[in-house]
């Protein structure tokens, strides 16, 4: 995937069979074992895209709000955006900047440079017997898919690139795509500045984002 020319074709395939994450669990394992039960084998060149939920959960990112005291500042946020505050603190905890805020929106810069609802942090999806929950992001998601990355090579062979995916919005557009929030083992950005287009004109900007575009795709998946 990371070596596509023009004039190319590939595929985009989901692994089914794939079981609730826990913290601890061997995500490789997982997935290796689901893509055989289902006949699916890796090619050097794959690129394998996670969903940052479970690399989430894998790597004990989910938090209990019980667990959370709500400081001055996040009690009079959450009486303004009408959320709970404890989880406004884990926003604020894993941000650098509020953005924006209204009744029921509250969008953040986080810790990572990403720019979004809630810093990522979701409710969705998630075990929340014995009380509410919340899952964060991943801490480091480059290391995270450099980690799953080495994992799965070193049990096939194969030389593959990894994407750890989150859903996100778009300013001014509605819905959410797939992004790439890390990824190991392929090319991110192709840069075509200072290269020419078809009648000759030199390329001033031209950046395109590789990994977002896969994600979105496996995402759709």
């Amino acid at each position: 995937m990371s070596d596509i020319q023009p004039g190319q074709s590939f595929s985009v395939f989901g692994v089914p069979g794939l079981p609730m994450v826990a913290e601890g669990d061997d995500l490789a394992a997982l997935v290796l074992e689901a893509m055989a039960a289902s006949d699916q084998t890796l090619e050097d060149g794959d690129c394998i895209c996670l969903a940052h939920k479970i690399v989430s959960k894998a790597e004990g990112q989910q938090i209990a709000l019980a667990d959370v005291s709500a400081t001055p500042e996040a009690e009079k946020l959450a009486a303004e955006t009408d959320k709970d505050p404890r989880l406004v603190q884990l926003i604020l905890d894993e941000s650098t900047e509020v953005l924006r805020q209204k009744p029921g929106v509250l969008i953040m810069r986080h810790k990572l440079g990403l720019v979004g609802a809630h810093a990522g942090i979701d409710q969705s999806n998630i075990d929340h017997e014995g009380g509410e929950k919340a899952l964060l992001l991943p801490v480091d998601p480059d290391a995270s898919a450099a980690r799953f990355k080495a994992d799965v090579e070193s049990r096939t062979g194969k030389k593959i690139g990894v994407i750890i995916t989150d859903s996100a919005n778009r300013p001014w557009r509605l819905g959410t795509i797939g992004i790439a929030i890390g990824a190991a083992g392929l090319t991110v950005l192709d840069d075509h500045r200072g290269g020419t287009d078809s009648f000759g004109r030199e390329l001033k900007v031209t950046l395109i984002n590789r990994a977002d575009a896969i994600a979105s795709m496996a995402t759709m998946v």
